[in-house]
């Protein structure tokens, strides 16, 4: 085998955050959101929504403190996990082979790495498989979320990160960029959306956010207004909203240990071979909300920590490009 042949990513699979309270980050995820609990034990909860078919695309763990403690993706074959193993070990990253039964309940034997960007990224093809819910309208409740969509994270370094996933295979849906063609965030993916993973520029390897899909925009409205009816608005940090970036309809919360989920519907397909990336100027006040509203400061500054191998937090660096310092016209429209 070729070292340097990079794993076949087939998408974003899921998440795994660390929590101080897994109760009440049940609280917030299942009871509120709607997540359907498909394992459970004292320490941790494996979620999933409506129309997933495997295990989780969620899991939370009790730990000392709130963090990311990996993002997975799924790899085509289980000879793609070895090739994940060999493409990371060339690379200089610290590896982890993680076999079945010893790493996240209902997933098989899997990689785990810290890759170029700081981040704890498993790569992992068996997974134990989930009844279909899609259909099941009597158990869908809060935002009747229906499957993972991406993650953002934050990095200092986008054109680095650009030219790591691209190595990965990923293609690219949008950018922003300045007038001199800086790169300042950008989209990637492997399934047929806009995005399995986006970077947003500043002080990193942090989360930025979990972007979890729901089929209709009322059902974002919804999620709002259950928060407000419930007295917990607090909750919610942005929108709702229309992206210019990926047209979504969105609403950003933040959970009882300030991660941070994206209530996301109504992105595009990308899957045809010659798809062009669509380029954003950092100046188009649109780029991030497509009817102007500003972006709080929250939002760019604030972000969850990531975990290293070990259990202990990565080292953060500051940002080279800080995109809510760029000034827009008076118009907001640049």
């Amino acid at each position: 085998m070729n070292a340097g042949t990079s794993p076949d990513v087939v998408r974003s699979a899921y998440a795994q955050l660390a929590v101080t309270d897994i109760a009440r980050a049940r609280w917030f995820w299942v009871d509120m959101l709607g997540f359907h609990v498909q394992y459970e034990d004292a320490g941790s909860l494996c979620l999933r929504g409506t129309d997933e078919l495997t295990h989780h695309s969620l899991v939370l763990r009790q730990g000392e403190v709130a963090a990311l403690d990996h993002i997975a993706y799924r790899v085509r074959t289980p000879e793609d996990v070895d090739k994940a193993e060999s493409y990371f070990t060339h690379l200089g990253c610290p590896v982890r082979r993680v076999p079945k039964g010893a790493g996240t309940h209902g997933v098989g034997d899997a990689v785990r790495v810290i890759d170029p960007l700081g981040f704890p990224v498993e790569f992992f093809h068996d997974i134990e498989h989930a009844e279909r819910l899609i259909q099941r309208y009597d158990l869908h409740r809060g935002a009747e979320v229906a499957r993972l969509d991406h993650f953002n994270i934050c990095t200092p370094d986008i054109p680095a990160a650009y030219a790591h996933y691209t190595s990965l295979g990923f293609g690219c849906s949008e950018t922003i960029e300045g007038d001199e063609h800086e790169l300042y965030a950008a989209w990637m993916y492997r399934k047929q959306t806009v995005h399995d993973v986006a970077f947003t520029g500043g002080a990193g390897p942090r989360l930025h956010h979990v972007g979890v899909a729901t089929h209709e925009s009322h059902h974002v409205l919804r999620t709002a207004d259950i928060f407000g009816a419930l007295r917990q608005e607090h909750h919610i940090e942005r929108g709702p909203g229309r992206h210019g970036v990926s047209n979504a309809f969105y609403l950003y919360l933040r959970d009882p240990d300030g991660h941070r989920v994206e209530i996301y519907t109504s992105d595009y397909y990308t899957g045809d071979p010659d798809h062009e990336t669509y380029r954003w100027n950092v100046h188009d006040d649109r780029r991030r909300d497509f009817w102007g509203s500003a972006v709080i400061e929250s939002w760019y500054k604030e972000a969850s920590p990531v975990l290293g191998l070990d259990g202990s937090p990565q080292p953060v660096t500051d940002t080279l490009l800080d995109e809510s310092a760029v000034h827009v016209g008076a118009d907001g429209l640049g």
